[in-house]
């Protein structure tokens, strides 16, 4: 019996936190509103207020953001680590555009080892899942990347973008 008590709590805390988070839903997407339209409108410090919650909680666009303002120093200080971090976050869940950004960062070193295979490979998602508009400046960009290889770099980088799935933040 005081088996069935625990797995019936259990049972209702599960749902009580699921109603939380459906109940929180409508907030953060109007936080994310906020905070991007901050972002357009140039205000960095306001923007990074609103997309760091946001980010903590694994919103992958907030994340993409955030690391841009990491990265270029608008809102907060500059931190190449830091942007690095939120760009893989974001990446790995499969967002094209921290894809691009972590790329470009492992292609110079900034905030990561450089690392011209793993480049390549963020790079190659990237352009492989970007909007028709952006996919042909990625291609080129991946292009350069790849100009810089040899043959077993790029089958390494190749293999390690087929391998990879995107996974949700929990």
């Amino acid at each position: 019996m005081g088996n069935s008590r625990t797995i019936g709590r259990a049972a209702m805390l599960a749902i009580a936190a699921q109603l939380l988070l459906v109940a929180a839903a409508p907030a953060q997407a109007q936080s994310l509103r906020q905070g991007l339209a901050a972002f357009n409108r140039q205000d960095y410090v306001a923007a990074s207020r609103s997309l760091i919650p946001l980010a903590e909680r694994g919103n992958a666009t907030a994340q993409t953001h955030l690391g841009f303002l990491f990265e270029t120093g608008r809102g907060v200080p500059q931190n190449y680590t830091e942007a690095a971090m939120w760009y893989r976050r974001a990446a790995e869940q499969g967002d094209s555009r921290a894809q691009y950004s972590l790329g470009l960062l492992y292609d110079r070193g900034q905030g990561v080892p450089q690392d011209i295979i793993e480049a390549s490979k963020w790079l190659n998602l990237s352009t492989a899942a970007a909007p028709p508009r952006a996919r042909e400046a990625r291609a080129r960009i991946r292009d350069a990347v790849t100009n810089k290889m040899s043959r077993g770099e790029i089958a390494e980088a190749r293999l390690r973008a087929l391998a990879w799935a995107p996974s949700r933040e929990h």
